[in-house]
């Protein structure tokens, strides 16, 4: 039995999933943790109920909808395209409101149109807002992983400081302050002079033996969870990343990218011309932006109206394109939070490549923004 009341709309949104031939789904409130943990994102990792079961499986209160609907598609084996809906409660942990709460929200699997699947998504959020809250008027926001994570690429960081900034995308003081530290390599700190030497003459076999050496003689060997060429890797790894940096012109076209913010109207010409004067290979990122913006002009959407922001992204560590926000205009609470995560599926366990986009509401923000209307 629900400890909150559901809210009084609900039924308004579930009618609005049938119109929109969705298929409802719930999911068990008790979850396997690992997924949330290895994929969620920190913001959410911090905030999520966990427990234990008896044979010491970590476990957890539903923190949100994606993944268990995700991993409930995976074991039913049903086929794609597919299209979920879901409204029940979640349980996180909040510095403001309570922790329990409801969600609703839309997961549409397999639609290999990825543009027209990104545009129908939104439209879709929008129409469930103008469902429930008529006569409002809403700001959309708009970001997109795919396009950050060509212009860090273009870049030509090495592959670890590309995974970093990629994972802080959307969270602009870690952005910011990584980009401080790209303005100036640094050495790596606290290394003996005799494996700070070997690394510098790139002597793997020596340094190997040196590292298993001091394993044997300290007797952590046989405890190491983590075997000497391991190790070594892994030094060799964090030394590169520690004396990265990009040059000026690099790290200004880098910060002058996040600074775009235009409406999606003028977004297409203002990042073609931006790869253009930076001198990126951003064709095929700027090709499926490109294609995202004429689907949303198809579909009837004012463009005017939506906002591009190229620093824009989500707290969840799943997406991989599109991410979006929509509030009500003149607002600050975000009422529905969606994107793609065409990644997901397979690190789930299914065994083909599932295109994935979809959306969540906050319906208590719903509610009490209902309320103040009244």
């Amino acid at each position: 039995m629900p400890l909150i009341d559901m809210p009084d709309f609900a039924d308004d949104l579930l009618s609005l999933f049938r119109e929109l031939k969705t298929e409802r789904v719930d999911t068990p409130v008790i979850q396997p943790a690992e997924p949330f943990l290895d994929m969620a994102g920190e913001d959410l990792r911090r905030r999520i109920f966990l427990t234990e079961s008896e044979t010491g499986v970590s476990l957890c209160l539903r923190p949100e909808f994606t993944i268990p609907v995700c991993l409930r598609h995976i074991e039913s084996a049903t086929g794609t395209p597919k299209r979920y809906a879901y409204l029940g409660q979640v349980f996180r942990q909040r510095r403001g409101g309570a922790n329990e709460f409801y969600q609703a929200g839309i997961e549409d699997l397999g639609d290999k149109d990825v543009a027209s699947a990104d545009a129908r998504a939104v439209a879709d959020a929008l129409a469930c807002l103008q469902k429930v809250l008529p006569a409002r008027a809403f700001a959309v926001t708009i970001g997109d992983q795919a396009v950050f994570e060509a212009v860090v690429a273009a870049l030509g960081l090495p592959t670890g400081w590309q995974r970093r900034l990629v994972r802080a995308f959307g969270q602009t003081d870690v952005l910011e302050a990584m980009i401080a530290r790209l303005a100036r390599p640094e050495a790596m700190a606290g290394l003996p002079a005799e494996v700070e030497a070997l690394l510098e003459a790139g002597d793997d076999a020596a340094l190997v033996a040196h590292v298993s050496a001091e394993m044997e003689r300290t007797g952590y060997l046989t405890n190491a969870s983590r075997a000497p060429d391991e190790i070594v890797r892994r030094l060799k790894e964090k030394r590169v990343l520690a004396g990265a940096s990009l040059d000026a012109t690099k790290l200004d076209a880098l910060k002058e990218f996040l600074s775009l913010n235009v409406s999606l109207r003028y977004a297409p010409g203002v990042l073609a011309d931006f790869a253009k004067a930076a001198n990126l290979p951003l064709e095929a990122a700027i090709a499926g932006f490109d294609a995202r913006v004429a689907a949303f002009a198809n579909a009837g959407a004012s463009l005017a109206d939506i906002t591009w922001r190229a620093a824009f992204g989500r707290p969840l560590d799943y997406y991989t394109g599109l991410v979006f926000e929509i509030t009500e205009r003149g607002g600050h609470d975000v009422l529905i939070g969606g994107g793609r995560f065409d990644r997901m599926m397979t690190l789930l366990g299914a065994k083909d490549h599932i295109p994935a986009v979809g959306f969540s509401m906050w319906l208590d923000r719903i509610e009490k923004a209902k309320e103040a209307q009244r």
